[in-house]
């Protein structure tokens, strides 16, 4: 059992809420247009490195033909996807040896992952388990913006409590997060490098505004719930002395943020998002 990631890194609740509105259908046309995938063909994917299963479930829906198989190393992510995502074949796996045989998949995709895994191992076993031109698409997350409402702006309370947190870089290092990162210009090179052809990049801009008319009111109150789910992972992944104290000081900052939506009290925060698509064939 590998729970290494959802436990020290990002929770469950706050991959599966954050990705559900980056894979939301109103952002579909987006990568559609960079994916240039037919939404009809009977394709088998692979996932890599699937989380709890936001980008899968997003697939099933955009390309209900095809078959689907999503795998990660963490076991509660497995877990998590399997009950509650359907559609989808989900299982435990290692990006660096794929549990698969040659030529499998039409198309292989991850989301956040290549910057994690050493490039031989992860570009080679795509290109192995791909069959002949098959496609392969990194989504790559790049340097977005974000801009809270004031009502969520830390408190000096919680400034004290992530002061007094193990210093979260060192456990970036120790458990080897982000050990292979790449610029802009890096990940096609690399993957042309590795024997990928026809390499093309894109980009998906997601923006999250939920004072903004464009969005629902579901939608605008899932953005808000999905921050508050993030901030209350993020210290329980901690849970130092006085956990209780600033879990209760985050609910009624976001209970608060509800309100004044719902009011008409427009705060104008946002959260966009950057999505480097690279997209590139198999060639044997």
């Amino acid at each position: 059992m590998n729970n290494l990631w959802s436990e020290h890194v990002q929770g469950i609740m706050t991959l599966y809420l954050s990705r559900k509105l980056r894979f939301h259908d109103y952002f579909a046309e987006q990568y559609h247009n960079i994916f240039k995938l037919d939404k009809n063909d009977k394709m088998k994917i692979l996932e890599i490195g699937c989380g709890p299963g936001a980008l899968a479930e997003a697939l099933h829906r955009w390309y209900p033909n095809a078959s689907i198989t999503a795998i990660d190393r963490d076991t509660n992510f497995i877990e998590f996807a399997k009950k509650n995502v359907a559609g989808v074949e989900f299982l435990e796996g290692d990006a660096g040896a794929l549990l698969f045989e040659d030529n499998t998949f039409d198309m292989v995709i991850s989301n956040t992952v290549q910057e994690h895994i050493e490039p031989s191992a992860f570009w080679g076993e795509q290109k192995r388990v791909l069959k002949q031109e098959g496609v392969c698409l990194c989504l790559s997350a790049r340097k977005g913006i974000n801009c809270k409402s004031d009502c969520l702006e830390m408190t000096e309370d919680e400034k004290q409590y992530w002061d007094d947190c193990p210093d979260w870089r060192e456990q970036m290092d120790r458990l080897q997060i982000c050990k292979y990162p790449m610029t802009e210009a890096q990940i096609p090179k690399s993957m042309e490098e590795h024997g990928f052809s026809n390499v093309t990049t894109g980009y998906a801009i997601i923006d999250l505004t939920p004072d903004d008319p464009k969005y629902s009111e579901n939608m605008a109150c899932q953005m808000i719930e999905a921050m508050r789910q993030n901030d209350l992972e993020a210290v329980g992944q901690n849970q130092i002395s006085g956990y209780e104290k600033i879990k209760d000081i985050i609910n009624r900052k976001y209970d608060k943020r509800l309100e004044m939506y719902k009011a008409g009290y427009k705060q104008w925060d946002t959260s966009v998002s950057v999505t480097m698509i690279i997209r590139c064939n198999a060639s044997k």
